[in-house]
C-alpha cells in the first residue's frame, strides 16, 4: 500500500505533538473558486474537504484573490476572505503572496500556512507547507507564456527553500524536485498523492447506452480528458487514431473532452483537414458531472500527455471501470501501476497498435478493468489528508517551541 512507507513517521509525529491539538490553519485558495477547477483546483478541493473534517476543532482561513461565485467548502470553522489584487500576472501574484496575504495571515494569528499551488510567501514568519504539483515549466518552457515561465524559473527554488516542508503530489514529482534542485534533501520533500473523486463511478449497461447515444450517436468511443494545450500531445493521438481507423474500419469515435487552453494553433490546423474529423467529438468545457458521465460511458481512456505531476484522470477512469492507455512517463506509471498499458508518447504507431489490440481483445480489456479497480484502491483522499494534517501539526509545533 502506498501510504505504509509514511505511517511510522506519522505515528511518531502524533505522539510527539499530541499536546498541540488545535491549529489555526491559513490556506491559499486562489484556485478554489467555483469556475473550472481542473488539476490544481480539484486536488485542493478534495484534500481540503477531507482536512476540514479530520479534526473539528481546527480553525481555517481561506484566502482568495477575487470575489467568490460560490463557496465550495462550507463549515462553521472555515472563514473565507477575499483580498486583492487578482493574481493574473506575476507582479500581482508576488504582491498578493508576499505582502497582502502575508499581512492578513499574521494578523489572523495563524499557526501554519498551507500553500497548495507551488508558491510560498517569502517574507512571512508563519510556518508554511508548500505543495508542488509538477515542474512542467522547467521541462517545457515554451509551452507556457513567457511571463509565467520567468516567474517559475526565477522564484521556484526560493519558494522551496522558504517552506518549512515541501510536499509533492507523487514520488515522481518529488524525485524531479530533488533532481532539479540539488540543495534540497529527500527528507525535506514528502509525498501527498491524489485519488479519484467519488463522482466517478461505473455506469450500468443501460446508462452507458444512453451516454453513448448522447455524445456519439450510440457508437463506442475512446476518450481523452483534460484541457487542450501542447503538453497534452493531441497531435500524436490524432495520428494514432488515424492508424486505428485505417486498420479496423470500425465506427469507433474519439471524444476530446476539455476546454481549449492555450497555443492551439497546430491542433486547430490539423483538425481542419483531418481525414476522420467526422469521427471526432470535441466537447469544449464540460462540468465535473458531465466529465464523470462521459468517462463512465467510454470504451477506454487514452492519456497521451508528455508530462504530468500525477494524472488524476487515470485513477478516475479506473474507478469508472474503463481501461487506460497512458503515455510512458514516471508519474503516470506511478499512478497507473500494472493496471494501465503504456506507450511512447512520441510514437503514434505504438499507440495505434495498442488501441487496435484493446479493441480486438476483450479478455485483455476486462483484465485491465479488474486490475484498475485494485490499483485505484491504493489511493485515498482521506489518507492523504490525514498525512497532511500530521505534517501541518509538525511544523506548527516547531514554531511553538522556538
Amino acid at each position: 500500500m502506498f501510504f505504509c512507507g509514511q505511517l511510522c513517521n506519522m505515528i511518531k509525529c502524533c505522539i510527539c505533538h499530541c499536546t498541540f491539538a488545535i491549529m489555526k490553519i491559513a490556506v491559499t485558495a486562489i484556485y478554489l473558486n467555483s469556475g473550472p477547477l481542473e488539476g490544481y483546483g480539484h486536488y485542493s478541493h478534495e484534500i481540503l474537504r477531507q482536512l476540514v473534517d479530520i479534526n473539528q476543532d481546527h480553525e481555517f482561513l481561506f484566502l482568495y484573490d477575487r470575489p467568490l461565485q460560490k463557496v465550495l467548502i462550507q463549515h462553521p470553522r472555515v472563514s473565507h476572505e477575499v483580498i486583492g489584487p487578482p493574481t493574473r500576472q506575476p507582479l500581482a501574484l508576488a504582491f498578493w503572496y508576499h505582502i497582502r496575504a502575508s499581512i492578513r495571515v499574521r494578523k489572523w494569528g495563524a499557526d501554519v500556512w498551507l500553500q497548495p499551488y507551488g508558491m510560498a510567501s517569502f517574507y512571512s514568519k508563519i510556518p508554511q507547507l508548500l505543495i508542488v504539483h509538477d515542474l512542467a515549466a522547467f521541462h517545457f518552457p515554451k509551452a507556457i507564456p513567457w511571463y509565467h515561465r520567468w516567474h517559475y524559473q526565477l522564484f521556484t527554488l526560493k519558494a522551496l527553500q522558504k517552506a518549512n516542508l515541501v510536499a509533492a503530489v507523487s514520488r515522481a514529482t518529488r524525485d524531479d524536485i530533488l533532481l532539479q534542485f540539488s540543495t534540497l534533501t529527500k527528507q525535506e520533500v514528502v509525498v501527498l498523492p491524489g485519488a479519484a473523486r467519488k463522482i466517478f463511478q461505473p455506469a450500468e449497461w443501460e446508462m452507458a447506452r444512453k451516454i453513448k447515444e448522447k455524445y456519439t450517436g450510440g457508437q463506442e468511443y475512446f476518450l481523452v480528458a483534460g484541457s487542450i494545450h501542447p503538453r497534452k500531445n493531441l497531435l500524436t493521438l490524432l495520428k494514432a487514431f488515424s492508424q486505428f481507423k485505417k486498420w479496423q474500419k470500425s465506427n469507433m469515435k474519439l471524444v476530446i473532452a476539455g476546454r481549449w487552453a492555450w497555443q492551439n494553433e497546430a491542433i486547430t490546423a490539423k483538425l481542419s483537414t483531418y481525414k476522420y474529423k467526422n469521427d471526432l467529438v470535441i466537447t469544449g468545457y464540460i462540468t465535473d458531472q458531465e466529465m464523470a458521465e462521459i468517462m463512465s460511458g467510454a470504451y477506454a481512456l487514452v492519456y497521451p500527455s508528455v508530462w504530468e505531476g500525477f494524472g488524476l484522470p487515470v485513477l478516475e477512469a479506473m474507478q469508472c471501470g474503463i481501461p487506460v492507455l497512458a503515455s510512458d512517463q514516471p508519474a503516470l506509471r506511478e499512478t497507473g501501476g500494472n493496471a494501465a498499458c503504456y506507450f511512447n508518447p512520441q510514437d503514434p504507431d505504438e499507440l495505434g497498435e495498442q488501441m487496435k489490440k484493446l479493441y480486438r481483445n476483450e479478455n485483455w480489456k476486462q483484465e485491465l478493468v479488474r486490475e484498475g479497480f485494485q490499483q485505484n484502491e491504493k489511493f485515498s483522499w482521506h489518507k492523504t489528508a490525514t498525512l497532511l494534517e500530521t505534517y501541518l501539526r509538525s511544523i506548527a509545533q516547531s514554531k511553538s517551541t522556538t
